[in-house]
């Protein structure tokens, strides 16, 4: 076999796949693990936003990053590891936070976005530019789709008013965070055919 052909991606991988490791389990508890921490340290980088009682975090990127790197299960795995955790008392959540806030609509939403942008990513959907763009998208309007009613829920405010508190002053950071996504992990996929 050419080297070529052995550095290709093959149907149904994800860049974690590529790790050496000696022993898959020992790879997937180190990489579920991992992936929750990442998670838990990102979403420390919060930033206020006047008025809305949600920041704007890394946590988002981190976890679609997550799915995306992991593939499905094992970025599920994580990101429940990373809410229950946080359930439990560890204070990762933003801004060094635990329990459940007006704002743990979103991790919900995280769980089911990481479950999507992984099979995405196992059908490719991680490899180019335009490719990974849409697999962000799709994983940001899962987690608003979950985080913005429960946002209206539980703080006692329309639906109209979550929009506008918890989904609209983010547009412009998730752009960036989709823009910074669309470079980074088809240039690794690149990286690795090298």
């Amino acid at each position: 076999m050419s080297t070529a052909a052995a550095t290709s991606a093959r149907p149904g991988e994800v860049l974690a796949d590529r790790l050496p490791f000696t022993g898959a389990r020992a790879r997937d508890i180190a990489l579920v693990v991992g992936g929750a921490a990442l998670t838990g340290l990102a979403a420390q980088i919060a930033v206020p936003v006047p008025g809305s009682p949600v920041p704007v975090t890394g946590q988002t990127f981190a976890a679609l990053l997550v799915g995306t790197t992991l593939g499905a299960g094992r970025g599920v795995a994580s990101l429940a590891l990373y809410a229950l955790a946080g359930l439990m008392g560890v204070p990762w959540f933003a801004n060094g936070t635990s329990g459940v806030g007006v704002s743990f609509g979103y991790i919900l939403g995280m769980i089911l976005a990481v479950a999507a942008v992984g099979a995405l990513a196992r059908r490719g959907g991680d490899r180019s530019t335009l490719r990974m763009a849409g697999t962000m998208l799709v994983g940001e309007a899962i987690i608003y789709a979950v985080g913005v009613p429960y946002l209206a829920a539980t703080a006692g405010i329309s639906l109209s008013s979550a929009v506008a508190l918890g989904l609209t002053p983010f547009l412009i950071g998730d752009a960036l965070k989709v823009a910074l996504a669309m470079g980074l992990l088809p240039t690794a996929w690149k990286l690795l055919k090298k």
